[in-house]
């Protein structure tokens, strides 16, 4: 019996390269696809896939909060999280909400494959980068935590921002141009893999920059 997977991504092109190299492997279907948080639960609750390839980056809801979704449902779907990101904090999350393989994009295809196999047959799958990034992580040869590594204007930035200051306002408040204020925020995001402020602001939450 083939396995049967639901592909959640939201770039057409990429989605339609991983189907095609999925279509190369006799032991997988691709019985479904999704480009956006709500045709995904759609289709997880009607499809009943065995497993789900889950993007954690969408446009209107993230793949940490699907997973979790999914979970809380009682959906008996496995679920391998694709990302660009290989940050022990998003690996960490993604498997808290119930995935069980995380691989980079930059490795789709034949680890796609092999992600897709192992938790089939009940078991956890980390990509080569990912798992050498957790490694490196555990003895320290990631000597800063991701917040220490933002500078102090910028965790002043990142702490207004999540307050839901505006540009304008933070550079009134910092007595910055409203210019720098916007190369902080790129940097920010760049440096914490985040892309909206929602998720800046669950960040710094969670980091206790701000209170909830």
């Amino acid at each position: 019996m083939k396995i049967r997977v639901l592909l959640v991504e939201d770039h057409r092109l990429v989605r339609e390269a991983l189907r095609d190299a999925l279509a190369r492997t006799p032991e997988i279907e691709v019985a479904g696809e999704a480009g956006d948080a709500h045709t995904a639960l759609e289709l997880a609750k009607s499809l009943r896939p065995d497993v789900v390839v889950l993007d954690i980056c969408l446009p209107d809801l993230s793949g940490i909060e699907i997973a979790a979704r999914l979970m809380q449902a009682g959906n008996a779907a496995k679920i391998v999280a694709l990302s660009a990101h290989s940050d022990k904090r998003f690996v960490v999350e993604m498997m808290r909400a119930g995935a069980t393989a995380y691989i980079s994009k930059s490795a789709a295809g034949t680890e796609l494959v092999r992600a897709i196999l192992a938790v089939a047959a009940g078991q956890n799958y980390l990509c080569p980068e990912v798992a050498g990034a957790l490694v490196s992580e555990v003895r320290g040869d990631t000597k800063l935590g991701s917040t220490q590594r933002l500078g102090r204007r910028e965790r002043e930035v990142l702490r207004l921002v999540a307050e839901g200051q505006r540009s304008l306002a933070i550079a009134d408040k910092l007595n910055i141009e409203v210019g720098t204020v916007e190369v902080h925020r790129r940097n920010i995001k760049r440096k914490l893999g985040l892309h909206t402020v929602a998720e800046l602001t669950r960040y710094a939450i969670r980091e206790g920059i701000i209170s909830d």
